[in-house]
């Protein structure tokens, strides 16, 4: 079983050795939020999805934010604050004895679930980026979630981007929404036509041909490959997936960002640099949930 936590829904699927999804059912965060006992409700939902599997024995959970080392605690979730020092690993054990269960941060699950159930082979080392409403990212090497000195580890939308600001902060909804609206201004832009509030529309718009649309994308690459500069020297990974639901914006922010990479890189890293969309799309969370449980 996998299952994907986030600030809106709670996603969970029964997941074959094959990553073929059998079963897939979704609950609204904001249901448990306004509880008043998150984890309880959590812990009921649980209960009524595995009475309806009695034959799973592994449960893979992937969630935002900070972990302990040991993955036992969940430690900071911004998303969901009341999730914030819960020793939930132990609480899981405790009302369900008989199963095993994974914590991890969504974008490391999401990545390693790329490396078990993509389409394509991939290599055991690479980057894995997510761009949504924020930016998260991952690395896998030697096959294995990358995690750090203390567990949490390639928070790339976290580093120093341009302006003073974290790069989630540029290329995250948000920093795309401003961008957007400030190049709606310009002449000659149909902008103003599309639900500007959304990068789904701005994406739209892009592939309709404005050009201030295209621009939006086109500094997203670029601020894209600047932080991925950092990443590949300290790393020293050459393989780079990108995923999430914004990386449908894929074809137009490659361009500069391969640039970008050419420039700042050595051939070294450049005759090697593979950058390639991610495949498992909107199941990622899910599907790399599931691959927890796979030794």
């Amino acid at each position: 079983m996998g299952i994907d936590v986030g600030g809106t829904n709670i996603k969970i699927g029964i997941v074959d050795a094959n990553g073929v999804m059998e079963n897939k059912i979704k609950y609204p965060t904001s249901v448990l939020k306004e509880s008043g006992d998150f984890v309880g409700g959590f812990l009921d939902i649980l209960d009524k999805e595995l009475s309806k599997f009695p034959e799973i024995e592994k449960v893979g959970i992937a969630t935002p934010g900070t972990h302990s080392k040991d993955r036992t605690t969940l430690l900071e979730i911004a998303a969901i604050p009341m999730l914030d020092d819960v020793e939930m690993k132990n609480i899981l054990l405790k009302r369900f004895p008989t199963k095993e269960f994974f914590l991890e941060n969504d974008a490391n699950a999401a990545a390693l679930g790329e490396y078990y159930f993509s389409g394509t082979k991939i290599p055991e080392n690479y980057i894995f980026i997510t761009l949504g409403t924020g930016v998260g990212s991952a690395a896998i090497i030697d096959h294995k979630i990358f995690i750090g000195g203390d567990g949490n580890g390639m928070e790339l939308g976290h580093v120093l981007s341009k302006n003073g600001k974290e790069l989630e902060q540029n290329i995250g909804k948000a920093g795309i929404v401003k961008l957007a609206k400030k190049l709606a201004k310009k002449k000659g832009s149909k902008l103003n036509e599309y639900d500007l509030n959304e990068p789904k529309q701005i994406l739209k718009a892009a592939f309709n041909g404005d050009k201030m649309a295209i621009r939006v994308w086109e500094e997203v690459g670029e601020y894209l490959g600047e932080a991925l500069v950092g990443a590949i020297r300290l790393l020293d990974i050459k393989t780079i997936l990108i995923g999430g639901g914004l990386s449908a914006g894929f074809d137009i922010l490659i361009k500069p960002t391969k640039k970008v990479l050419k420039n700042a890189l050595t051939p070294y890293y450049v005759k090697e640099l593979d950058i390639k969309q991610a495949e498992l799309g909107n199941n990622a969370g899910i599907v790399g949930a599931a691959s927890l449980c796979f030794k």
